[in-house]
């Protein structure tokens, strides 16, 4: 089992702490969610329908037509392994550690990149895998560059861009793009929507490969509910614009906190901030004690805080000030 942000049932038994009394921190999903609409009793009762407006919407959405619903981009993650033979896949690090665990599960060869590659590199690698903007370090790769990364693969080469945090920034996206062949692009409703229980992903990419991905998933991929609930997500432009300010001003108070307790952000996007630093371990050790629950790398040491809920941040706040006391 690989460890993820979440797993705030490991905090209590370490902590001795009831789960209701953590502020979780550790996962970068929005603390402030989409509303849900009403439910239908009727869509508990009845299989999905697949031809509803959820595809017209992400396609609107995403700015792009040929787009594939799955149950969280973690569903298409596990299966694109299994459509190419055995290849050699690049995936630059730190970063999602499902992606090259779920290759080299599949028996691909898997090299794991701490820096970016040069052109002439690429032409001996049949899989490059991006995380953009990159989860933990923050990382954005201009599109520019994704697209000069694909044009050097090998022959049939696939360039692989996980844009689970992309929501909150879409003028630096590629999905557009993503009919290109060799272009794959999956997308996350989780992290900007805050919608990480209804497991809705998408993966935008050629007409031919997600017929393939669709034969492999097989049908009913994602519940009437969940198909509800993404649509109105994706159609509702306001909340959209709204949220975006919203996490802008969140993200902007919590550098200040940082900088006042003298933690200079390594990287950041609108849902979290990453510090790496050799007091990491301290610093997340010294939060879990104050009841907050944040997201710890080792190699290289850092911490990733997410956002907290608007009644959490007197919270951090304290847990900050005490850091910076000592």
């Amino acid at each position: 089992m690989l460890e993820h942000g979440g797993n705030l049932q490991q905090a209590c038994i370490d902590y001795d702490r009831p789960m209701e009394a953590w502020l979780d921190l550790s996962t970068g999903i929005s603390p402030h969610a989409f509303p849900i609409p009403p439910i239908s009793p009727a869509l508990w009762q009845r299989l999905p329908i697949e031809n509803d407006a959820l595809l017209d919407t992400a396609r609107r959405y995403y700015q792009q037509e040929h787009v594939l619903a799955v149950a969280g981009s973690q569903a298409a993650i596990q299966a694109l392994p299994h459509l190419r033979p055995r290849s050699r896949v690049w995936v630059l690090t730190p970063a999602y550690a499902e992606h090259a665990h779920a290759w080299r599960q599949h028996g691909h060869t898997v090299t794991e990149r701490d820096h970016l590659p040069e052109m002439s590199e690429l032409q001996n690698v049949d899989v490059l895998v991006v995380c953009n903007p990159n989860n933990p370090t923050a990382r954005l790769c201009p599109p520019a560059q994704l697209h000069a990364w694909q044009q050097a693969l090998a022959p049939g080469g696939w360039l692989i861009v996980d844009e689970a945090f992309m929501d909150a920034t879409p003028e630096n996206s590629i999905s557009a793009q993503a009919a290109k062949p060799g272009l794959i692009v999956l997308r996350s409703l989780g992290k900007f929507f805050g919608l990480a229980g209804a497991r809705v992903g998408m993966v935008l990419a050629a007409p031919d490969l997600l017929d393939q991905l669709r034969e492999w998933l097989g049908p009913w991929t994602l519940s009437g509910p969940a198909r509800l609930i993404a649509t109105a997500a994706m159609a509702d432009h306001d909340w959209q614009h709204a949220q975006r300010q919203r996490l802008q001003l969140d993200i902007e108070r919590m550098h200040g906190l940082l900088n006042a307790a003298r933690i200079s952000p390594t990287g950041s996007t609108a849902l979290f901030s990453y510090w790496q630093d050799p007091r990491a371990i301290e610093l997340h050790a010294h939060l879990a004690q104050h009841g907050i629950w944040t997201r710890l790398f080792a190699q290289p040491s850092a911490i990733r805080l997410g956002l907290p809920p608007p009644e959490g941040w007197d919270m951090l706040q304290r847990a900050l000030t005490d850091w910076a006391s000592k």
